[in-house]
């Protein structure tokens, strides 16, 4: 179903009549462009942003094949449908096998005419979802929930609920590894673009010379190797939300042109004065301090204050310790999904470690510190021997006493026994040697279950 305005069409036919009968049948729903002859059309197509074309075959100065060659050069991703009179349905279909969507005779019907405009347009809505969708699968991202119970996180999670309901820019800055990916796609669901395409352009990543081409897309020959004309990254955003990651990589140069397109949502591709509208929410993330760049000259002062209408800033992990609990728990029960494994339990001297640890890789290094921990770790227990790989473990390690060493042995290798046996009292007593009755004073002393193996609480 079109929305509104949303779509313009290129109607191209030498005879008046015609052009006003589509216009009149058009222009409630889409925004119409009239041309009367191919050079007409070639004009306005040049300079204007078309989404579909009504093409008559029979022009005075043009033969409609030669100017639908033209257009897909131009743009492949144009649809394109002929008009043409009943004796010349061989010349149409012709047409299609050249790359036309599909043909209307004349007199033609209003409701034939719509359906077959509606269809194209959804066909071209189709093939840029799946341009986007292939340059995802290029890139591999993780979308979990965001998890905290901090009130700094709770805060961070009432102003994305507010920002959301806009459509102004937003800029999120934040040490790396603290969840600036996590906050723009929570933005975007959020959003009333949600059902859009939400596209990542990692700033950092993209080599400077090849930044515009990516960015604005290109025409067949715009450049050496330019083969083929290319939808960018803003084109295929359309109506949705771009995120920049690592805005503070992008040189002075790219700076200027990004703040025009915020400003006046339009670009043009490499290699063509064509205009494309831009309707795109940005988002942009730093994790640098962007007011010291634009005192060094680095980032200039106007793009920043034209992104940061919605300024958010992230914690690091550091100071909100009180999250790592509840973060280790989502992350081991994220990975157990994902491996198929039962997860692990992690014991409670292994997570006052972790507490203590400042986390300079924030978030991310507790992600990836879990992962590594499911890993390695035997059995279902994670313990403090297991996270030692910390500097902070081994200080914790040193200041455990011997009692205390002795009680944390004695628990684990009675908890694995059980485990060995499925929860077997007896079998374990035996392995163990010792009676029934010290082990069962052993289970309820170190809170260990009688039962089987998936129920025992290691903590």
């Amino acid at each position: 179903m079109s929305v509104k305005k949303q779509n313009t069409i290129l109607v191209v036919d030498d005879e008046n009549g015609v052009r006003q009968s589509f216009n009149m049948v058009l222009k409630n729903d889409y925004n119409v462009l009239l041309a009367g002859s191919g050079q007409e059309a070639m004009d306005i197509f040049t300079k204007k942003s078309a989404d579909m074309i009504l093409l008559d075959i029979m022009l005075p100065d043009f033969d409609g094949l030669d100017l639908l060659k033209k257009f897909k050069e131009t743009d492949p991703n144009t649809e394109i449908v002929m008009v043409t009179a009943v004796k010349e349905v061989q010349t149409a279909v012709k047409a299609m096998k050249l790359g036309a969507y599909d043909y209307i005779i004349k007199p033609f019907k209003i409701e034939k005419v719509m359906t077959v405009i509606r269809r194209a347009l959804e066909k071209q809505s189709l093939v840029k979802e799946v341009t986007y969708l292939r340059n995802e699968l290029k890139r591999y991202h993780s979308f979990e929930e965001m998890v905290g119970k901090d009130k700094k996180m709770g805060d961070i999670f009432e102003l994305i609920s507010t920002v959301a309901k806009g459509d102004g820019t937003v800029l999120i800055q934040g040490e790396s590894g603290t969840g600036k990916e996590l906050v723009a796609r929570a933005i975007h669901n959020r959003s009333p673009r949600n059902d859009q395409p939400f596209v990542v352009i990692n700033c950092a990543a993209i080599p400077p010379t090849l930044m515009e081409s990516e960015i604005f897309g290109y025409n067949r020959g715009a450049f050496t190797g330019a083969a083929k004309t290319s939808m960018g990254k803003l084109e295929i955003a359309h109506k949705g939300t771009v995120f920049l990651d690592d805005i503070d990589s992008l040189d002075i140069n790219m700076q200027a042109k990004l703040l025009r397109i915020i400003q006046e949502k339009e670009f043009e591709r490499l290699g063509s004065n064509k205009v494309i509208k831009a309707d795109i929410r940005f988002v942009a993330a730093s994790n640098k301090d962007l007011e010291n760049m634009i005192s060094e000259g680095k980032f200039r002062e106007d793009l920043f204050y034209r992104l940061n209408v919605f300024p958010i800033k992230l914690p690091p992990l550091r100071k909100r310790k009180r999250d790592i609990p509840l973060l280790l728990n989502h992350f081991i029960e994220l990975f157990a999904k994902e491996t198929g494994n039962s997860p692990k339990n992690i014991s409670d001297k292994a997570i006052r470690v972790l507490q203590e640890y400042d986390w300079p890789g924030n978030v991310r290094e507790l992600k990836n510190l879990v992962e590594r921990l499911l890993t390695i770790t035997k059995g279902s227990m994670i313990r403090i021997e297991d996270v030692s790989t910390l500097n902070v473990a081994q200080k914790e390690i040193k200041e455990v006493t011997l009692k205390e060493a002795v009680r944390s042995f004695e628990k684990r290798y009675i908890s694995e026994t059980l485990e060995s046996v499925n929860g077997s009292r007896k079998k374990a007593a035996e392995l163990l040697g010792v009676h029934r009755n010290t082990l069962l004073s052993k289970t309820n002393e170190f809170g260990l279950s009688n039962k089987g193996v998936s129920s025992l609480p290691l903590n």
